[in-house]
């Protein structure tokens, strides 16, 4: 009896150990290849020393006409900033002072008429209001976070959404002493090139212009910028209405 017994638990290691190496290596027989996973190969982060030269952490990023574009959408940027932007269109000059948080933007534009125009974007529209009025005039945004509708002050997103084949020239370059991603563009319908400056630093457009053979009739130059916005910055409307209180839902 006591043979018996030793002979049935000797069968049952038998079997515990041929379905152990079955599962182990027969299985995938049967049930295919193990599916495998394939991780992106991330981008590698892209600084500038200050003459310009390239400091990156990884691969060597190089600036073309057909990678520029690539290169300005993966940069980090400012969620919370207010900066001074200068435009000069055909001689005449105009000031505004630009505050962004988070998904709003408030910009205060002097016009040469010394009249001040205040334009609020945000949540898919556009406010603006002259000098001291109360009356408001409000329409939907075309998705711009800084243009403030006709105001020409140019923002990233812009070069961003040129078509590539336009671009003529890229690279590195320094610009009023800040190291930038350069971009030129060719408009031959209007005779013009335009020329695109984003930091390095920032990711934010810092500089552009517009030349018409060799002239030039349009720039734009922003000053250095303050982050975050300060806590008093206002988004709200002549009437007292409080379209967005700094800070809220901006993650630096």
């Amino acid at each position: 009896m006591e043979r018996n017994n030793r002979t049935i638990l000797v069968i049952l290691i038998a079997i515990v150990i041929t379905v152990a190496v079955f599962s182990s290596f027969g299985l995938p027989l049967f049930t295919g290849p193990t599916p495998t996973i394939t991780l992106p190969t991330p981008v590698p982060a892209v600084t500038l020393g200050p003459s310009g030269t390239q400091q990156e952490e990884g691969a060597r990023v190089e600036v073309t006409p057909a990678t520029v574009q690539s290169v300005i959408a993966v940069m980090d940027r400012l969620e919370s900033y207010s900066r001074s932007v200068t435009t000069t269109l055909e001689g005449i000059s105009a000031t505004a002072r630009v505050w962004v948080d988070g998904a709003w933007t408030r910009a205060d534009m002097e016009l040469p008429d010394h009249l001040t125009a205040h334009t609020i974007v945000g949540e898919g529209k556009v406010w603006r209001w002259y000098g001291n009025d109360r009356e408001v005039a409000s329409w939907p945004a075309d998705g711009s976070s800084v243009d403030v509708e006709g105001q020409r002050i140019p923002t990233y997103e812009d070069v961003l959404e040129l078509e590539t084949e336009t671009i003529t020239a890229a690279g590195y370059e320094e610009k009023n002493g800040e190291a930038c991603v350069y971009v030129e563009v060719s408009v031959p319908e209007l005779s013009q090139t335009e020329r695109f400056w984003v930091s390095a630093d920032t990711g934010l457009l810092t500089a552009a212009e517009t030349l018409v053979g060799d002239e030039v009739v349009y720039t734009m130059t922003a000053a250095a910028l303050e982050s975050p916005v300060a806590a008093t910055a206002s988004f709200t409307l002549p009437d007292g209405t409080v379209l967005h209180t700094v800070g809220e839902a901006v993650q630096q």
